[in-house]
């Protein structure tokens, strides 16, 4: 799994010829999308005409709570290759730890749709299997209710304001892959003083500071951008490294704040 991808969005969040600049003359090989953004279709269009095999690209997707459920996840899955023209997933995450179906309880829920993607992972039409948003007590149920494979990854928010540590060390100690989407915190870090200082220090952008803290912090990281030549800074992140100093200060900025939805609320 490629340490550093692009991610994707809805409301706007996605721009063809910032994918197919990102997959041609970038060198990106991960892209990260979702059932919910709606652009499924056209990111299919854009992996074609960049003409990157197959083979070299990782391409996540990710499974709404409208379709969890053994049977119905089963068939979005299937839906989503198909309309992306796709054989296959590198990795299939279920979205949130959340049931939008009153029927069953959430763990009920959870359960019986990561079944379904444990069948998928075995039939091969997903290379690799997790979740999105999965708090600890989340993870720690869906072991005890699975039948033996664990969330491959698990992402979640990550910036310096929000560092899901628990999370993050839980992760490490279970073999869990740990993935950061937000690492700007929605453009918020990129005023930020600190940030700021050591961007004139090392002569990068805010952006950059910020995406490097990640990679550096072993995780790995999905900036997203619909702007070419926001997509070519964010690209250009592996040839100078944080020092402990500015490390250790960016650590310490975490507040708790989320940029986007919480998932603590959750049982």
């Amino acid at each position: 799994m490629p340490l550093f991808g692009l991610g994707t969005s809805h409301q706007g969040g996605y721009s063809h010829e910032a994918v197919v600049y990102a997959l041609t003359q970038c060198g990106v090989r991960h892209i990260d999308t979702a059932e919910r953004y709606g652009c499924e279709e056209q990111l299919g269009r854009a992996i074609k005409e960049s003409m990157v095999s197959r083979e070299d690209l990782w391409i996540t997707n990710k499974l709404w709570p409208d379709n969890y459920g053994f049977s119905t996840a089963k068939k979005a899955c299937l839906r989503s290759c198909s309309i992306m023209g796709l054989e296959y997933f590198d990795l299939y995450l279920m979205h949130w730890p959340g049931n939008f179906e009153s029927r069953v309880s959430n763990r009920e829920a959870r359960a019986e749709t990561w079944r379904a993607l444990e069948e998928l992972y075995k039939e091969g039409i997903c290379k690799a299997i997790g979740v999105s948003n999965f708090l600890v007590h989340h993870l720690e149920q869906l072991k005890e209710d699975s039948s033996g494979v664990i969330p491959h990854v698990n992402q979640m928010e990550y910036h310096p304001y929000q560092q899901s540590s628990t999370v993050m060390e839980y992760c490490q100690k279970e073999g869990i892959v740990f993935e950061g989407y937000c690492p700007l915190a929605k453009g918020q870090l990129l005023d930020e003083p600190k940030v700021l200082h050591m961007a004139e220090k090392h002569r990068r952008t805010p952006a950059q500071i910020c995406i490097r803290w990640s990679l550096q912090n072993g995780v790995v990281t999905i900036p997203k951008s619909t702007k070419i030549q926001r997509v070519r800074e964010n690209c250009q992140v592996f040839d100078f490294q944080l020092d402990k100093t500015d490390m250790e200060a960016l650590s310490k900025m975490h507040d708790g704040r989320h940029v986007t939805w919480d998932p603590s609320n959750i049982q």
